[in-house]
């Protein structure tokens, strides 16, 4: 049996995988590339796991972080946690890495440790998302909003109503609008979201949200997916000439609503964000800032200057 094969049984069992690792959701998003995964294993059990999503361009092979997959990194069973030596597992997962011309992932915010990979030569900044801890009750998650943001719930709340039943294309075409306003071309087409988000619905797990006033118009909308811990505020979208009516915020609110009473997951996690602008919105709902590491390394000197000029 492959490793990815190893892999996708390892899937169905463990509990604490964060949905961008687990097999289903790699296969939808690994395109122009594919997927594998390096396991280190003792005589019973898979103690460690790094998925990959591989790529080869212009000659260049490198692993990079697929299309809406926000975190990755290694991944320790409990038996692998309470493993005598943990660095050593991080150690075998690297060296079992394959040859390449570069590596850049982001880290999920439960590995704290990134130091074997330090010793080999990569190299970490740290980013951050932003995080609602659900085990609290809905009253002071409430009570934790800023006064702005109460408010502007409060008089969202008299005038729009949120809707689900309506179609993925609606969704793009606000989620479009987003990036038009910033003069920002879209990184996904709707075939590529379409594949992500049938395969999220055949996994019950996935949302859409829509933020819809007397008229008909749509003002906002958001796309929510979970795992066994956390929901993720993966994409959202508004409609430029009616942001004013706060229907942004609004959807926030009864999605965190959404994965706290029918949910019951622990956390609500925004996917996180290094803009100014953005951050500050993020902390008034009550998020606490959570970090993560971007690890890479260049083993390829024209590869690096090459990826800077691929980046989006």
């Amino acid at each position: 049996m492959s490793n990815k094969e190893k892999y996708r049984q390892f899937c169905k069992t463990e509990m604490g995988l964060p949905i961008f690792v687990k097999d289903w959701y790699l296969d939808a998003v690994c395109i122009e590339g594919e997927w594998d995964v390096i396991l280190i294993e003792n005589e019973t059990e898979i103690l460690a796991a790094l998925p990959y999503f591989h790529k080869k361009k212009a000659g260049f092979h490198y692993i990079i972080m697929p299309p809406f997959v926000k975190m990755m990194g290694p991944y320790l069973t409990s038996s692998g946690r309470n493993h005598k030596n943990p660095h050593r597992l991080y150690q075998q997962l690297i060296e079992k890495l394959p040859s390449l011309d570069g590596f850049k992932q982001d880290f999920h915010p439960a590995i704290k440790n990134w130091l074997p990979f330090y010793w080999k030569g990569y190299h970490s900044t740290t980013r951050y998302t932003y995080v609602i801890d659900l085990k609290n009750s809905l009253e002071q998650i409430y009570a934790d909003l800023n006064r702005n943001m109460k408010r502007n719930i409060k008089k969202a709340s008299t005038q729009l109503r949120i809707e689900t039943n309506h179609s993925l294309t609606k969704f793009y075409e606000l989620n479009q609008m987003s990036f038009d306003r910033q003069s920002v071309k879209i990184p996904y087409s709707f075939d590529v979201l379409e594949k992500h988000y049938q395969t999220l619905r055949e996994q019950d797990a996935v949302r859409l949200f829509f933020a819809v006033d007397d008229q008909g118009q749509m003002h906002s909308a958001a796309f929510l997916i979970w795992d066994e811990k956390r929901a993720y505020y993966h994409l959202s979208g508004d409609a430029p000439h009616l942001r004013k009516s706060g229907s942004g915020i609004f959807l926030i609110w009864e999605a965190i609503k959404f994965a706290k009473e029918k949910l019951e997951v622990e956390y609500f996690d925004f996917e996180g964000s290094m803009m100014e602008n953005v951050e500050q919105i993020r902390r008034q709902y009550g998020a606490v800032q959570e970090p993560y590491f971007r690890v890479w390394k260049y083993h390829n000197r024209l590869y690096q200057l090459l990826d800077f000029k691929w980046r989006p």
